[in-house]
C-alpha cells in the first residue's frame, strides 16, 4: 500500500479532495474515533457517507488506506506547524531575542496542539481522540510510515530538549520527552479518569484550561532532579 504521507517539505499540507472523498473521509473519521479501525466496516462508513462502495474504492482502495488518508488529512499540518514552532524558536535564540530553555521547547508542542484542538475544522478534540486510539492500538503500516516519514519530527524535539537540558544524559532527555507529550497528548484528548469513580472538578475537554495546568506539571517533571526511584 502506498502511503499517503507527505514529506515535512512536500507539497501543501492537504490534498484536495472532491466533495465525496470528504464525506468519506470525515464519516470514517467519526466511525474510526468512536470504534476503532477493525470494528469500522467499509458498510457503515458507506452508510453514514451516504455513498457506495465503488465511490470507497475508487478514491481509497481499501479500508487501511482510508484510515492513513484520515489520519494524514489532519496529522501532517499538525507536525509542519510543531517543526515551524521549532524552526522559530531556533531563530530566536540564534538571534538572542529568545531564551532556549524547556518551557520555551514545550511550548513549542503546547502552541499547536491547543490550536488543533480548538478547531473542528482541523479535526479539533476528534483527531486528538484518534491519535490516541493510534497511540495504544496495533495500525503497523501506520506506524511504520509514522516512523519513515515523520521520525525526524521526534529526533528536533528530542535534541531541541536535550539542548535545553543540558545536564540529563540521552536516556534521560528520551523518557521525558515520553512521559511529557505523552501527558500533555493525553489530555488534550480530553480524558478524565477521575469521572470513572464518580464527579470530577476537572474540566478535560477545556483546552485552555487543559494548558493551565498541564504545561507548569510537565516543566516540573523535565526538569526534576535526578532520583534513585522507590526503595522498599
Amino acid at each position: 500500500m502506498k502511503s499517503s504521507f507527505l514529506s515535512a517539505d512536500a507539497g501543501p499540507a492537504e490534498p484536495k479532495y472532491s466533495e465525496t472523498a470528504l464525506r468519506i473521509l470525515e464519516a470514517a473519521e467519526r466511525l474510526f474515533v468512536e470504534l476503532g479501525l477493525e470494528a469500522t466496516s467499509l458498510r457503515l462508513i458507506t452508510q453514514q457517507a451516504g455513498v457506495n462502495l465503488a465511490a470507497v474504492n475508487y478514491h481509497f482502495r481499501s479500508k487501511d488506506a482510508l484510515f492513513e488518508a484520515v489520519f494524514a488529512r489532519r496529522f501532517e499540518p499538525w507536525a509542519r506547524d510543531c517543526l515551524r514552532e521549532l524552526d522559530a524558536l531556533e531563530a530566536r535564540a540564534s538571534a538572542g531575542t529568545a531564551r532556549f530553555d524547556a518551557e520555551a521547547v514545550v511550548m513549542c508542542y503546547v502552541r499547536p496542539a491547543l490550536a488543533l484542538s480548538k478547531d473542528p475544522s482541523r479535526g479539533g478534540a476528534l483527531f486528538v481522540r484518534l491519535f490516541s486510539r493510534v497511540l495504544v492500538e496495533n495500525h503497523r503500516a501506520l506506524r511504520e510510515t509514522l516512523s519513515r516519514e515523520w521520525g525526524h519530527l521526534v529526533s528536533r524535539y528530542t535534541e531541541a530538549l536535550g539542548r535545553a537540558l543540558p545536564e540529563l544524559t540521552a536516556e534521560e532527555v528520551a523518557w521525558r520527552l515520553h512521559l511529557g507529550f505523552s501527558v500533555m497528548f493525553h489530555a488534550f484528548a480530553g480524558n478524565d479518569i477521575l469521572k470513572l469513580f464518580g464527579r470530577s472538578a476537572v474540566s478535560a475537554r477545556d483546552p485552555d484550561l487543559i494548558v493551565k495546568h498541564v504545561v507548569p506539571f510537565v516543566l516540573a517533571g523535565m526538569a526534576a532532579t535526578r532520583g534513585e526511584g522507590p526503595s522498599g
